[in-house]
């Protein structure tokens, strides 16, 4: 199935009472309480508009850190010493389950990284906290880095994504 033509924005105010993923965690969240995070300034979201207005998907962003300690050895040298790093959280991803199977998500995730590096806020990576093996792999696919004592807890460097994406 080849993906239509999204335009991804800040949600405003976007009809979300046909959105469903399937997922009940997430349908709630997007329909009943998004908006107050965005109001209380603890999140960001961001939705993806289909041809016709429809929300084919969202994704929410948050400030965030990681303990220093919590990375590999390999990120953790590459870093200066301070107690933690500051990382944005993606708290939430979904595709409309009328739009699985096209590439949104990853388009989502790409769009959520562009943003994290085009931010006037430092920020080392990226978190995730992945809801169950099936998003780990998501994940995993596009170049996170699980914690080794919390496996659905996954990183990626932002510089790493960035210079990923330049090679395509």
């Amino acid at each position: 199935m080849t993906q239509p033509a999204y335009v991804i924005e800040r949600l405003a105010a976007h009809d979300r009472t046909q959105f469903s993923c399937g997922v009940p965690a997430l349908d709630g969240y997007f329909s009943n309480t998004v908006s107050q995070d965005v109001r209380r300034r603890v999140a960001t979201c961001y939705v993806a508009v289909a041809p016709g207005g429809a929300i084919a998907g969202f994704y929410t962003l948050a400030a965030s850190s990681i303990v220093l300690a919590d990375l590999p050895e390999q990120q953790k040298k590459k870093l200066p010493r301070y107690p933690s790093v500051p990382v944005v959280l993606m708290g939430r991803l979904a595709v409309d389950s009328h739009f699985t199977g096209t590439g949104l998500g990853g388009t989502l995730l790409m769009d959520a990284l562009m943003r994290c590096a085009d931010a006037e806020v430092g920020a080392y990576a990226m978190l995730v906290d992945a809801k169950d093996e099936s998003a780990v792999r998501f994940y995993r696919h596009h170049g996170f880095i699980s914690f080794e004592r919390e496996p659905l807890r996954l990183f990626l460097p932002i510089a790493s994504a960035l210079q990923a994406i330049n090679a395509q």
